[in-house]
């Protein structure tokens, strides 16, 4: 069960719940985050939750099966959206472009990108400053000199950045010129980072493991949530398969079964999931009509040219055509 205590309930009231929860045989765990506090109760005892929900200093309480319970649509029916400032949200109603090379490689690359996402409307832009490769000989990103560069360039542009963290150390140093933290596939089950994130206070964009189930998934979402952190997207990047014909298997049955379990918004990335740039376009648009709240994708002035991902990313002239797609098909998919 999750009960949400009264905001600035005294210390004597809050003991007194906590004893009551224990009394009727459920473990209590305090969680408190940016938007409110709460104790979630794990336990299989059948009990009249009203015993509980008469008690002075309680806002609200619901019974949540799930192994997952704060990210849960059970407890939390109304979708969670992620103000970041600047007029730009992102949730159900909103749809949310995010688009950027794979790796910041120069000043003048960052430069192009934004003038482009200004050109087309485009508030968020991605792009690794630590990248993890599969080979330790690849291209592995600007560091923590590139992260405030890129910072820099954006904030002065208006644009929002959206960037991986690898582990737990580099936050402390990151977090001050990062709009949203990606945990990419490979850390999806990074539980010490996942805590720490659930700290730090920024969004995080959590992407599915190259191997995870939706379960796996929403319980790393959990973590970053039972941390003190509510504002946290999902991501499907697809996973991994013995098909050979495209990189991943992009599941776009995870979106609406996404959005059904849980409150978080669901972006969708196509560059990871088809690895194929002549691809991108088209599974983009699927995502949006599946239900996703956004989509993140690669763009490069050349791709042919890009220190990493070039077969998986679009130029300019194709991501301008796919932002006008994608919008269409948003307003078409509103109109149903």
């Amino acid at each position: 069960m999750i009960i949400q205590l009264q905001q600035g309930i005294p210390t004597e009231l809050k003991e007194a719940i906590l004893k009551e929860v224990k009394q009727v045989g459920f473990k209590a765990n305090e969680v408190k985050t940016q938007e409110a506090h709460y104790i979630v109760g794990i336990g299989k005892k059948d009990f009249d939750i009203r015993t509980l929900g008469q008690l002075p200093g309680m806002a609200d309480i619901h019974r949540v099966s799930d192994e997952y319970k704060l990210i849960s649509r059970k407890w939390r029916v109304n979708p969670t959206l992620i103000d970041l400032g600047d007029d730009v949200v992102i949730g159900e109603g909103n749809f949310s472009i995010m688009a950027g090379p794979c790796s910041i490689e120069s000043e003048r690359q960052i430069e192009l990108v934004v003038e482009h996402l200004q050109a087309n409307d485009v508030k968020i832009m991605r792009g690794g400053v630590f990248k993890p490769r599969s080979s330790p000989y690849a291209f592995r990103g600007m560091g923590l000199e590139g992260l405030r560069m890129f910072h820099q360039l954006c904030s002065e542009n208006g644009i929002k950045i959206i960037t991986e963290v690898m582990q737990v150390s580099q936050i402390e140093d990151m977090v001050e010129f990062v709009d949203v933290f990606q945990v990419g596939a490979r850390n999806s089950q990074n539980f010490n980072l996942l805590d720490a994130l659930g700290e730090a206070q920024k969004p995080v964009l959590l992407k599915r493991g190259i191997s995870g189930t939706i379960e796996e998934l929403l319980q790393a979402a959990e973590y970053i949530f039972s941390n003190g952190n509510e504002k946290i997207m999902l991501c499907e990047r697809g996973i991994r398969s013995y098909e050979n014909a495209y990189r991943n298997v992009l599941d776009l049955n995870a979106v609406p079964v996404l959005k059904a379990k849980t409150h978080l918004p669901v972006i969708v990335d196509p560059s990871h999931g088809i690895g194929l740039r002549d691809y991108v376009e088209p599974m983009s648009l699927a995502a949006v009509m599946a239900g996703a709240d956004g989509v993140i994708y690669e763009t490069h002035q050349k791709p042919e040219e890009a220190f990493s991902d070039g077969q998986q990313t679009v130029n300019f002239q194709e991501s301008e055509r796919l932002i006008k797609r994608m919008r269409q098909a948003f307003a078409l998919r509103e109109s149903f």
